[in-house]
């Protein structure tokens, strides 16, 4: 009996494991992942900085090993010949024990130098009045996204304006609902983390409209490799569209009106808001916000693609596409899933 519990993990952890080449498959077409072409202002300066250690290091490294080459070559015993003698030895120098100190200490002070002063500029920036604010909030598994400027309440997709002089900066507020989750979108951004009763802040300026992969970069749990996130970059005018569709209501369908009355009558509505069901929109009660759910991507923060088939599988059984998460199956009839799907399907 002492062993399940491991089995258990064991099992969640290879399920996980397995899903991750499903997951990649699912990826857009032109979504954006390469780390060495940043996009923004705080992922160019980090870059700058990477290649400057590069740099550095690099010419230690062949410093360093040109010396051991040339010495192993120099001083090398010739063929046909016994050395019956031991070489003369050295004991030591001033010169050169002055020497790989020093300069060490010279370059570490360089790398300090530098680093701090790209990390206070990137740290201590600014946001001017018409910077768009967006506060995120990491949860087991998923992230929630609010615009408090907007009233806009959605979930693990930012949408962010996107324009090639980058004056169009979004700030974002970062907060943890449980325990530590870092926020990493390796073409905008470093990593920052989320902690628990703390708010951390960063900024992104995305240079070109596309879709920008993240993911959580701290363990925390389980389905922290399913953590992902993903920022829209758009233009002024598609973002500006997009806003003022997500601060519509959702509104029931007459065709789904029974799959409405089913929905409220489980516990679904303990953990889901939804703005047309006349639920106040603040903020999670423990799960993600539905009332725009079929204008997203993905479902599960970006497990499957939201199709209506995935809708199906992921409402009759997250834990098949996410060992582990905390959605339960409600064991619901075919009858009840067919209504409840059809009904979700209309939030748009």
């Amino acid at each position: 009996m002492a062993l399940e519990p491991r089995m258990r993990s064991l099992t969640l952890l290879v399920s996980a494991l397995l899903a991750l080449p499903a997951v990649a498959a699912e990826l857009p077409e032109n979504h954006i992942t390469n780390i060495f072409k940043p996009l923004a202002t705080p992922a160019e300066s980090e870059k700058s900085i990477a290649l400057l250690v590069f740099a550095i290091t690099g010419f230690i490294f062949v410093g360093v090993a040109g010396l051991i080459a040339y010495t192993i070559w120099r001083y090398r015993q010739p063929s046909g010949v016994h050395q019956h003698e031991e070489p003369p030895q050295v004991y030591g120098s001033n010169q050169i024990e002055v020497a790989w100190t020093v300069l060490p200490i010279l370059i570490v002070f360089v790398l300090i130098g530098v680093s701090a002063r790209v990390i206070a500029a990137v740290e201590n920036a600014s946001p001017p009045a018409a910077a768009l604010k967006v506060t995120i909030i990491g949860h087991q598994w998923w992230w929630e996204v609010l615009y408090p400027d907007y009233g806009i309440i959605t979930a693990n997709e930012i949408h962010v304006p996107a324009t090639p002089d980058g004056k169009n900066a979004t700030y974002l507020q970062l907060q943890s609902a449980d325990v530590i989750h870092s926020f990493w979108l390796p073409q905008l951004s470093g990593k920052t983390d989320l902690i628990p009763n703390r708010t951390n802040f960063m900024w992104i300026d995305p240079r070109e409209p596309g879709i920008y992969v993240g993911n959580c970069a701290e363990y925390c749990g389980t389905q922290h490799a399913n953590m992902l996130l993903r920022v829209v970059g758009q233009d002024p005018k598609s973002f500006k569209a997009w806003t003022i569709e997500q601060q519509r209501r959702a509104v029931d369908s007459p065709n789904a009106a029974e799959g409405g009355a089913v929905f409220q009558s489980l516990a679904c509505v303990n953990c889901h808001n939804i703005s047309g069901l006349g639920q106040a929109s603040s903020g999670s009660k423990f799960g993600p916000d539905l009332t725009h759910l079929m204008l997203r991507q993905t479902l599960g923060s970006g497990v499957l693609k939201n199709t209506p088939e995935n809708l199906r599988a992921w409402v009759n059984d997250p834990q098949v596409a996410k060992p582990g998460c905390l959605m339960p199956s409600m064991k619901l009839t075919p009858d009840e899933l067919t209504k409840v799907v059809a009904y979700l399907e209309t939030l748009k």
